[in-house]
């Protein structure tokens, strides 16, 4: 793997919009068996007209790094580059949609508590997603290791019977920390995964840490880490991950941010 001598961040900005988000479950509750997904999904309460366009809600800002991302520590001299166009191991950006009430920063589709999801939106799990998982597990194998698909594409209507669960079984407030309402879910967006035992006995296991360590070669980042409740919205899920492609998932690895830090949003409901 190559190497580069210095790496200089991106600090991302995002306006505030409309639109995107969800979290990867905690599952000592059975999740239901999801339907098969249809393009022509809706629901009934949500009026798209309302939401703007994909187009409007776009943001592509990029900053340069302030003055000390020039300075290199000892810690961080050392950084992995993301392969290249053409490279075997380049995984390309995820496909965008030219849907209303989407928002999209800088190429990537967001999905947290702050940015929701049009209830219609049905995509089901992205091709070059489930690929790139292919491979991810692959290798793993090649080093012992078990990792598997549990869980891709929810629905709204799914995302809905889940959360509702979790609320009747737990209370809003908890279930809130762990569980996506419907239409806020980043499963719905089709580059969401979560693997093996989706509860915290996954946690610390070989899997999950080679899991941490070598996702990002495949595009994909640990969207929700240790230490960044407050940022992400959500308790750390050592089995959830979301593709992005290497171009991102390098940068996001090797500056140790969550995609709510990366590229400058919050998440929290706005009520």
């Amino acid at each position: 793997m190559k190497r580069l001598s210095k790496l200089t961040l991106l600090l991302m900005t995002a306006a505030s919009m409309t639109a995107c988000g969800k979290v990867g479950e905690r599952s000592s509750l059975p999740i239901p068996q999801q339907p098969t997904a249809s393009t022509s999904e809706n629901a009934a309460d949500t009026n798209t007209e309302e939401l703007t366009t994909a187009a409007d809600t776009t943001t592509t800002a990029a900053a340069a790094a302030t003055d000390g991302s020039e300075t290199v520590t000892e810690a961080s001299a050392e950084v992995q580059e993301a392969p290249s166009v053409g490279d075997a191991d380049y995984a390309p950006a995820p496909v965008q949609y030219d849907i209303p009430g989407l928002t999209y920063i800088n190429g990537i589709l967001i999905a947290n508590k702050s940015y929701s999801l049009p209830a219609d939106f049905n995509p089901g799990i992205d091709a070059t997603c489930q690929a790139q998982f292919n491979k991810l597990a692959s290798a793993a194998a090649q080093q012992g290791l078990n990792i598997y698909f549990s869980s891709g594409f929810r629905s709204y209507d799914y995302q809905a019977q889940i959360y509702n669960n979790y609320v009747a079984r737990d209370g809003q407030a908890v279930a809130d920390t762990y569980s996506a309402r419907p239409g806020y879910s980043e499963h719905q967006t089709g580059l969401a995964i979560d693997v093996n035992q989706i509860d915290d006995s996954f946690i610390g296991t070989p899997e999950a840490i080679w899991l941490e360590n070598h996702c990002h070669e495949f595009g994909f980042i640990l969207r929700y880490p240790q230490g960044k409740q407050s940022i992400t919205g959500y308790q750390y899920e050592s089995w959830h991950i979301r593709y992005v492609g290497t171009d991102l998932s390098y940068a996001i690895h090797n500056s140790g941010l969550t995609l709510e830090e990366y590229f400058g949003i919050d998440s929290y409901y706005h009520e």
